[in-house]
């Protein structure tokens, strides 16, 4: 007897429970580094000032851009971004999708210009040798490296989402006000049974 191949869209499934994982915690991660770096700066200004990080304002905010331009690959997951979702929610399921798609058009566009542009901008650090200004002295690439990063993930859940409204359109589960629907990546798995 062989063994059975687990089914594509079940193989997707977990490619993509585990992406959202490893996002998910990555962000809580460098939240977490962030908060203790603020912390240890507080606690540092009060017990020990001459000892106290000069630099932590600066990783801070490099570990809560990165944090951010991660997370907003979630919010296109989870239809968390910005949108007129009134005006969406006044027209017809039909043109729902046509709007969605559309959306989703421009969001690419968009997202692949950051992505240019991002590299443009990590480039040129690169060969400038940009570092912080303060004694950390932090190659400043890397801190540029989150624009493109973030944005290549926004660019891949766009894709999947416009595929999803492209070819896998269920009017009952993806109009707005249903989040449910925008939970799995395509839609290609199976509802249970009760």
């Amino acid at each position: 007897m062989s063994a059975r191949i687990p089914d594509p869209p079940r193989r997707l499934d977990r490619f993509f429970a585990a992406w959202d994982r490893i996002e998910q915690s990555l962000v809580g991660v460098l939240g977490l580094l962030a908060l203790v770096v603020g912390v240890v700066q507080v606690l540092g200004r009060y017990i020990r000032p001459g000892q106290a990080i000069s630099y932590a304002e600066e990783v801070i905010v490099y570990l809560l851009i990165w944090a951010i331009m991660i997370s907003s690959s979630q919010l296109v997951r989870s239809d968390g971004h910005v949108r007129p979702d009134l005006v969406l929610r006044l027209m017809p399921a039909r043109m729902q999708r046509w709007v969605e798609l559309f959306n989703c058009t421009v969001a690419l566009v968009i997202t692949a210009g950051l992505i240019a542009y991002g590299w443009e901008i990590v480039d040129t650090a690169l060969l400038l040798d940009e570092r912080s200004s303060t004694d950390l002295q932090f190659p400043m690439a890397l801190y540029y490296l989150a624009l493109p990063v973030g944005s290549a993930l926004m660019f891949v859940r766009y894709c999947i989402r416009f595929l999803r409204f492209a070819f896998r359109y269920d009017p009952a589960t993806m109009s707005v006000g249903h989040a449910a629907g925008h939970e799995t990546p395509l839609d290609m798995t199976i509802p249970a049974v009760d």
